[in-house]
């Protein structure tokens, strides 16, 4: 038996240290697994080299391309307000109804007069024709047609005696000499020449007649131009008293004052019961702007003055939706260039349908070139921001390298990479989140 003994213990102990082995062995692979580098599972894009527009960059202000300052045309109460301050309203909707019963009565008294004095025109004409037909009556008598011009030797009286003159003063003239030759007796020449001194006294009553005649026809005619004038002056009071309605009128449809545009209210001055006037210092009672049209004032660089011209698109970004391009095209250009901020004014129209854009923001332009550039492009996703630095992570070799880049345009989902990495770089676009400088990855 204590030949055994030594066996058994040198068996025991050498147990005891192949056990003491493994243990030692467990934990050295278990040291090794847990020192092994991280892998990160990404998924990448190719960095490529696409055309893309050339831009102008500047900056701008945005406007309305019509705003307009409601003021009243009359005096007045306000007696209704139909609108506030970001209310949208019509061209021709009603902003406000002034108190219009001073102005009806005005223009109830105006018709009146128009009316009456439509009578004396009435009045008038009736004169006139009376007149008139006195003229007639007048010519009549002498035989005288309107126009014609009526002597006093065409008188018939006158022309009767006239020829029964000639006549007596030949058989005078012939008694008269038979009177000298002693064929004749005397009185026979008196009684021929008492005939001519009869009818020479007959002509000159017949031509006072004549005249008297005559003087009555101008005396008619004057009394048809003076009732002519008088009916004449009557239509001319009747157009001045229409005038005098028709500015009634107006002032009564000027109580109701109207939205001169479509557009939105930027500022409201009115409230019921107060008192306008348009004689007031800065009596306006609203302000409409027009927004479905903005116009944008960009300031463009005096280098890039020779690239500028009408109809070029734009593209505009505003801090509201820095996401979100805005596109118009310009439509006016000054004709000179600030001396001072060495910038030339140009003008873009830009659409406003959704109402996003407000006049007064500031944009950020970018004018478009016709001939477009190569750039290298990433997906957006590829980048990682971080304050104002901006880096895409570069698969190389198995592992991820932080490589911080400059950017440029964007766009839709591709952004370019003005500097920082070349065309054909993988970039990660999956797993941003998990990556640093260096470490492993998978694809």
């Amino acid at each position: 038996m204590k030949s055994y003994l030594p066996i058994l213990a040198i068996t025991a102990l050498s147990a005891v240290g192949l056990t003491g082995c493994g243990s030692s062995a467990n934990s050295a692979t278990t040291a090794n697994t847990n020192n092994q580098p991280a892998i990160v599972d990404v998924t990448t894009a190719q960095a490529v080299v696409k055309p893309i527009p050339t831009y102008i960059e500047a900056t701008g202000n945005l406007a309305s391309d019509a705003q307009s300052d409601v003021a009243p045309a009359v005096s007045g109460k306000i007696a209704e307000v139909n609108f506030d301050i970001g209310s949208y309203v019509n061209q021709g909707d009603v902003l406000v109804r002034l108190d219009s019963r001073d102005a009806a009565i005005k223009l109830d008294q105006a018709k009146a007069q128009v009316e009456q004095q439509r009578k004396a025109v009435g009045q008038a004409e009736a004169n006139v024709d009376q007149a008139i037909a006195n003229l007639r009556q007048t010519q009549a008598r002498l035989g005288v047609k309107d126009g014609e011009t009526f002597q006093i030797k065409d008188f018939s009286q006158v022309k009767s005696i006239t020829a029964q003159l000639e006549l007596a003063e030949k058989e005078l003239k012939r008694a008269e000499r038979l009177l000298e030759t002693g064929d004749v007796a005397r009185t026979i020449y008196d009684q021929r020449k008492s005939q001519r001194d009869s009818l020479l006294g007959q002509l000159d009553e017949a031509r006072s007649n004549a005249a008297v005649a005559i003087k009555a026809i101008g005396t008619a005619q004057a009394g048809v131009d003076t009732a002519k004038a008088a009916a004449a002056s009557a239509r001319a009071a009747i157009a001045t008293l229409e005038a005098q309605v028709a500015t009634a009128q107006k002032a009564v449809t000027d109580t109701v004052i109207r939205a001169p545009i479509s557009g939105y209210v930027s500022e409201k001055v009115a409230d019921v019961g107060e008192y306008i006037s348009p004689s007031t210092p800065n009596s306006k009672i609203a302000t409409i702007v027009r927004t479905s049209t903005l116009r944008l004032r960009i300031d463009v660089p005096e280098a890039a003055v020779g690239k500028i011209a009408t109809g070029q698109g734009i593209s505009l970004q505003t801090s509201a939706y820095p996401d979100r391009n805005f596109a118009g095209t310009i439509a006016r250009i000054s004709p000179s260039v600030n001396t001072t901020a060495r910038t030339m004014i140009v003008e873009a129209e830009v659409q406003n349908s959704e109402g996003l854009l407000k006049p007064g923001q500031f944009a950020t332009v970018r004018v478009t070139q016709s001939k477009p550039e190569p750039a290298v492009m990433v997906p957006v996703k590829a980048v990682k921001t971080v304050g104002d630095t901006n880096s895409v992570f570069v698969i190389k070799d198995g592992a991820a390298r932080e490589q911080f880049v400059q950017l440029g345009l964007l766009e839709n989902d591709m952004i370019q990479v003005k500097q920082g990495i070349i065309e054909g770089d993988q970039v990660a676009v999956g797993n941003l989140g998990a990556l640093t400088d260096g470490v492993l990855v998978r694809q």
